[in-house]
Order: structure tokens, then C-alpha cells, then sequence
């Protein structure tokens, strides 16, 4: 498997690769095992890597490590992970979620990176896992460039709280057929334009643009 290769996994049992990368749609066209099972042990390696490297990176509250910890373990980042190693492209789908565009399905993509760690952990342990974690996850997230924040409307409140300024949200444009509408959202803070996003439902337009004005916000900061 070429996904293999470029990151140097020396495996012992390449099927349990084979079935992380596998979704229930194609597993049962194919009467073979999805990643599901894979899936739920995944989960649980991956929060003791963090909840460990949350422990041991600065003397944090718990209450602040338990909300960290499920910043980076969240669907929005493991969808994230997945897409920045090429594991989307790996996914084998049935037909059904084929022609659904489900190698970028959130959810099923989130769910194979994973099955995926779960792969690992079986096949090569702990130790191997926590290297990989650390050498292709979590140095990108040190370094700013994994965004790991889930309810972005929250962050961005909580921001322009300790300044003492307005916020809200308004839908510019919406466009498409009623089975596919796109929604425009800019955010204002203190009437001021400072974030945009689009999305197919208003929740996620306005979080796309909390987003962009968060970035915008730091920016601003720093100058």
C-alpha cells in the first residue's frame, strides 16, 4: 500500500489496514469486515496519546486538558488528520456512498484515521502509534498548522468577550436548488465585517466565519 510506504509503516498484518480503510457500504456488498470495530478501538488509543501529551505539556487544569483533549480528538480534526496523511483517497466505499462523494465525507473520513490507529496499535503497539502520532499529528499542531478548534462561534465569543464588543451574524446570499441551498454568513464585530463563510446549512456558514475572523483576529494582534 503506497500510503505505507511514504510514511516508512513496516507492517506486520496488512489486512487490518485493508479493513480500516474499509466502510460498511463496501464491506457489505463485499460480505467482509468494515473498519467499524477498528473504529471504536482507535478512539480509544487516541485519547490516552493526547490525554498523555496534554499531561505532560504544561501544568494544566484538568477542566482545561478534558476540553483541549476533545478539541484534538473531535471530528473536525480527525477529519483534518485524515486528509493531511492521504487517507481519504485510500477509503474503499460501495457504490452508493461512491457516487455520494463519500472519500470526502467528514464523518466517514473522520472515522477511518481511526480505524486506522487502531490498525496500528494491533499490529504494531503503543510505542509504535505514539511515534507516529507524535511525528505527523501533533508536531503540526505545535507548530499552528492543524487548526484543532470544534465550535469555532464559541471561541470567537469568547474572544471578543474580554474586549467588551458586539457580535453577530448575518446571511448575505443564499443560492442552489432546495436539496443542495448554499448559505453566505459574514460575522460583524462591532458592525465591522470580519469573517465570511459559506456553507449547506447556516450553522456551518456561520462557524466557517468565525473561523476566518478568528485567523483574522490573530493577525490583527500580532500587529
Amino acid at each position: 500500500m503506497e500510503f505505507l510506504d511514504k510514511y516508512q509503516i513496516k507492517v506486520n498484518d496488512l489486512n487490518l489496514y485493508e479493513t480500516a480503510l474499509t466502510h460498511t457500504s463496501y464491506a457489505n456488498e463485499n460480505n467482509i469486515e468494515s473498519y467499524e470495530r477498528l473504529e471504536y478501538l482507535g478512539d480509544a488509543v487516541l485519547e490516552l496519546i493526547m490525554s498523555e501529551y496534554l499531561y505532560k505539556k504544561e501544568d494544566l487544569k484538568e477542566g482545561k486538558m478534558t476540553k483541549m483533549r476533545a478539541n484534538y480528538v473531535c471530528e473536525n480534526a480527525l477529519y483534518e488528520y485524515s486528509c493531511i496523511l492521504g487517507l481519504n483517497k485510500y477509503i474503499k466505499l460501495g457504490h452508493g456512498e461512491a457516487e455520494h462523494d463519500g472519500k470526502h465525507n467528514k464523518t466517514i473520513v473522520a472515522d477511518v484515521f481511526e480505524a486506522f490507529i487502531g490498525a496500528m496499535f494491533l499490529d504494531l503497539g503503543l510505542d509504535t502509534v505514539k511515534k507516529f502520532m507524535y511525528d505527523n499529528i501533533i508536531n503540526l499542531i505545535e507548530d499552528g498548522k492543524i487548526d484543532v478548534i470544534e465550535d469555532y462561534k464559541s471561541a470567537l465569543q469568547e474572544y471578543v468577550q474580554t474586549s467588551k464588543k458586539s457580535l453577530n451574524y448575518e446571511v448575505i446570499d443564499e443560492y442552489g436548488p432546495a436539496h443542495d441551498k448554499r448559505f453566505v454568513v459574514v460575522v460583524k464585530i462591532d458592525d465591522i465585517i470580519y469573517g465570511k463563510g459559506m456553507a449547506h446549512s447556516k450553522k456551518e456558514a456561520e462557524q466557517n466565519a468565525a473561523r476566518d475572523a478568528l485567523s483574522k483576529a490573530k493577525i490583527i494582534d500580532s500587529e
